[in-house]
């Protein structure tokens, strides 16, 4: 089989429990350091599915790996690979399947409600009896969703927090998370925490982002799980 590719945009920003599921699967997996100057590749049939990561960086901004990104994940839902984005992975497939980045009308940092909407594409990657849960986030734009998609989840705070087109699927949230990212992101993002408590009801301190961590991630690995196990039944197996 195939590798799945994991493109990761910023240092901590790594594939975390993706790459534990992907590893006890017995799924290969080749992580591509886009960060260090990787370059990306072209050919999506490469690989059995394409996974991108987050990063603290703007679709929009003017990078040089971005416009690849878009080409190759374009390449990748036509020739029937499956793709998979989480949070900044997911508006990098919104963009490139026609729909747009904009800012959110607040950030959100930390533990928040998921509802999956009442739909056969929600049901089919969350479960029949999946009406919300508790995922991980930490943004301050948001994706339309693209043409042909539908809207399977949102939040009280961004609409749109993922998006299904056929076998792939993007997010705005974060279901990858371990202790150690949550740990990382808290001690790197500190001062961006501090500094928007004030300004967005969903952004929380970092002793309640911490709080019953363990439990918290047991629960969201649960959804991971059921989310990955659908995602990797599409993966090309040839």
């Amino acid at each position: 089989m195939k590798p799945v590719a994991i493109f990761r945009h910023a240092a901590i920003e790594g594939p975390g429990y993706f790459a534990t599921y992907l590893e006890r699967n017995r799924i290969p997996w080749r992580l591509v350091k886009v960060d260090e100057g990787e370059p990306v590749p072209e050919n999506p049939r490469e690989f059995s599915g394409l996974a991108f990561m987050g990063g603290p960086m703007s679709v929009n901004d003017d990078r040089a790996w971005i416009a690849p990104v878009l080409r190759l994940i374009r390449a990748a839902v036509e020739a029937d690979v499956p793709v998979l984005g989480h949070c900044l992975g997911g508006q990098l497939m919104a963009r490139a399947l026609g729909g747009e980045v904009t800012r959110n009308a607040v950030k959100e940092i930390g533990w928040g409600r998921v509802d999956v909407a009442e739909a056969p594409a929600a049901s089919a990657w969350f479960g029949a009896r999946t009406e919300s849960f508790n995922a991980f986030h930490w943004h301050g734009e948001t994706f339309s969703i693209p043409p042909g998609a539908a809207r399977i989840a949102s939040t009280p705070h961004c609409a749109n927090q993922a998006f299904a087109l056929g076998k792939s699927l993007g997010m705005q949230c974060h279901v990858e998370m371990t202790r150690e990212l949550v740990e990382s992101w808290c001690k790197s993002g500190a001062r961006e925490i501090a500094r928007n408590l004030p300004k967005s009801p969903a952004v929380q301190p970092v002793e309640e982002i911490t709080r019953e961590l363990d439990a918290r991630l047991e629960a969201l690995h649960r959804v991971a799980d059921r989310v990955y196990e659908r995602w990797i039944a599409g993966l090309r197996r040839g």
